[in-house]
């Protein structure tokens, strides 16, 4: 439930009240046979979304953050930037739904829905190591002293709250402006549509259901339009500059 005193986002609102109702009206009347005499007109009752900004981290940013990070909480942060999950999904991370074997992670995601992560070198060489930390929960931290019923030096599972903490403080330490947690999966999606070129294969990486979701980190591949034109405009001039000829 959201807080007191803060809206549900208009994105919220579109997919999981006015595009569910829509749904149903259709398929009342698709499987049902039933007639409404005044339908809804949906166009009209879908809310204007704000553009959301697409924040990359920047390597010298990047240098920063790592040289801020606590240790225990390292990994959890760099698997967040090798898979560009969000920040629940990494929280709560099982060993259960780590399969070494076919070298994926299979849990519930946003929504309920099924969401596959591989499971890359690199993402084996941050796991790696936790491996006897904790016989559930995948990513811990260190207790800092003993009080509140935990042990000074002993390990414990990352809590949200805990976690925000931590992630403000490192966030200042790094001198990173405007910046959110969020943005770790806009980082990790522009990178990998730089590097692929290929927007479907970003989709499935972020586990998203519609293409349209993915379609915000479209103007990287402007970008690359962009460049690509400009070295095509400068080989045409470059060939149509006359040659000299010497004797």
């Amino acid at each position: 439930m959201p807080h007191a005193g803060r809206l549900i986002a208009a994105g919220t609102v579109n997919r999981s009240t006015t595009e569910l109702l829509r749904r149903l009206f259709s398929r009342a009347k698709e499987v049902w046979g039933v007639r409404f005499d005044r339908e809804p007109v949906w166009r009209k009752h879908v809310l204007k979304e704000p553009d959301e900004r697409v924040r990359e981290l920047h390597d010298d940013e990047a240098e920063r953050l790592d040289a801020a990070m606590r240790d225990d909480y390292a990994p959890l942060f760099d698997f967040v930037r090798a898979t560009g999950q969000r920040k629940a999904e990494c929280l709560l991370l099982r060993w259960a739904e780590v399969d070494w074997g076919t070298r994926q992670i299979k849990r519930k995601g946003k929504g309920g829905r099924e969401i596959t992560v591989p499971i890359t070198d690199e993402v084996r060489a941050i796991l790696g190591p936790l491996r006897g930390h904790h016989p559930d929960r995948v990513f811990t931290y260190v207790a800092q002293q003993t009080q509140g019923g935990k042990m000074r030096g002993e390990r414990y599972p990352i809590t949200k709250g805990g976690f925000n903490t931590r992630w403000k403080r490192t966030r200042i330490a790094a001198g990173l402006i405007n910046f959110r947690f969020h943005d770790f999966m806009h980082d990790f999606a522009t990178k990998v549509l730089r590097e692929t070129g290929n927007l479907k294969l970003v989709q499935k990486a972020l586990n998203h259901a519609d293409i349209k979701t993915t379609a915000r980190y479209a103007h990287v591949l402007d970008e690359d339009v962009a460049v690509a034109l400009d070295r095509v405009q400068k080989s045409r001039k470059k060939s149509r500059s006359p040659t000299l000829k010497v004797g």
